[in-house]
């Protein structure tokens, strides 16, 4: 297959006349090639939909169903303000627009229901976790180790949400399994999403963000992901395990050492090999398709030596979560030019189609970002590659997107 090029059987572009307008589910191969677009190129809004402003996390962006696929998208940053896709109302809906050609049906997720209630001590319930559609998130310690150092990752926003007011510095499991709760029974929460600032401890902070997800199972009987450090002492991650959570995120985001160096030093010391030491312990725990990691794109890496990474984290059972660059307004990289659509596809589909060879898929994970898949293109880029040969009706490839990274 030439993956210089769109999906197999790839048509009209999408200014065509020829293109044909299609909704939601109905050409998986149209919502991939849309949703990739979206991510790199974000969405003008001309409804009111819930936004994550801000800070850590999918930041800057407003929260969507394009057909079936989960999406987050920018839609509060320089590239949204730019972009040639607009969200629009119509009788029964929303849709995506390019011009005046409608190219898919879309729904927002709208204000959470559980955001409106507090705490007995008074702390809103939005400052201790967040609805990301359908997955309840929190970072559980709100410091790291690393920031405002010289070790600070230069994507990161962690310290932004803290500064902004917009969170708390540590959230007891207690209140994490009180809100939890309250977003499963309110707002349809099926899972829960975990994650910590990296401590100095020999653990990096994994056994209380495990002791976090353990009560948020037993409280509001979620499955849930936890995300962590690689632990200096691998026999931490067997303790994380024993707290009876379902998942776990352990997130190299480069195997391009020299990108890491430059962009997470304290990653880089911790060593990508060190990274796979403890990916083949968590996956023994685990199992396969349990244990991921964050790839991030855009950040100078060579493509070449991103998918040979992923293709050996995928031989040993993790999920690599290839996602785009989000540039987080107050991070040491707000200014970097997330990368272009066909940069970020060829990457997709190369590590798709070995993710389906190897028998895993974006249904495997049963918590965490890798389950709700919203940040990344990785699982609709997939479902279209296992289409096969059926005709795709809308191959949105403006001649203008640049590939350059």
């Amino acid at each position: 297959m030439d993956m210089s090029r769109g999906f197999p059987g790839a048509a009209a572009a999408p200014d065509s006349p020829q293109a044909r307008q299609v909704d939601g589910a109905d050409d998986a191969s149209h919502l991939a090639s849309l949703v990739v677009d979206l991510q790199a190129r974000g969405l003008r809004v001309e409804v009111p939909i819930e936004r994550r402003q801000g800070g850590a996390g999918p930041s800057d962006s407003g929260m969507l169903w394009v057909g079936a696929f989960r999406v987050t998208v920018p839609t509060d940053n320089a590239a949204a303000a730019d972009s040639p896709y607009v969200l629009k109302a119509e009788d029964d809906g929303f849709a995506i627009f390019r011009g005046n050609e409608r190219l898919a049906g879309a729904s927002a997720q709208q204000r959470p229901r559980f955001y409106d209630l507090t705490t007995a001590d008074g702390v809103p319930y939005w400052k201790i976790g967040l609805l990301h559609l359908d997955s309840f998130a929190s970072t559980v310690v709100q410091t790291c180790a690393y920031w405002g150092k010289d070790d600070q990752c230069r994507f990161c926003g962690i310290g932004v949400s803290l500064a902004a007011g917009s969170t708390i510095v540590k959230k007891t499991p207690e209140q994490l399994a009180e809100v939890a709760s309250a977003a499963k029974e309110l707002d349809g929460a099926v899972d829960a999403t975990l994650t910590t600032g990296s401590s100095n401890g020999v653990d990096r902070g994994a056994r209380y963000v495990a002791r976090c997800g353990h009560a948020v199972k037993a409280a509001a009987g979620l499955p849930v992901e936890v995300q962590f450090e690689p632990p200096m002492d691998l026999d931490v991650i067997d303790e994380v395990h024993d707290f009876g959570v379902d998942s776990v995120g352990i997130h190299v985001e480069s195997f391009d050492p020299a990108v890491l160096a430059h962009v997470a030093p304290a990653k880089a010391r911790t060593g990508i090999e060190h990274y796979f030491r403890a990916w083949e312990r968590a996956v023994s725990r685990f199992g396969e398709g349990q244990v991921s990691t964050y790839v991030i794109l855009g950040m100078g890496e060579d493509p070449d030596v991103t998918v040979a990474g992923c293709q050996r984290a995928i031989d040993i059972g993790v999920f690599p979560f290839v996602v785009p660059i989000r540039p987080v307004a107050g991070s040491l990289m707000a200014d970097v030019i997330p990368p272009g659509r066909e940069y970020t596809e060829r990457i997709y589909r190369k590590v798709a189609a070995y993710m389906s060879a190897r028998g895993m898929h974006a249904n495997t994970p049963k918590a965490g970002c890798t389950r709700c898949q919203a940040c990344s293109a990785l699982g609709s880029v997939q479902s279209a590659l296992q289409i096969g040969t059926r005709p795709m009706q809308l191959a949105a490839r403006p001649a203008e997107i640049s590939s350059a990274v």
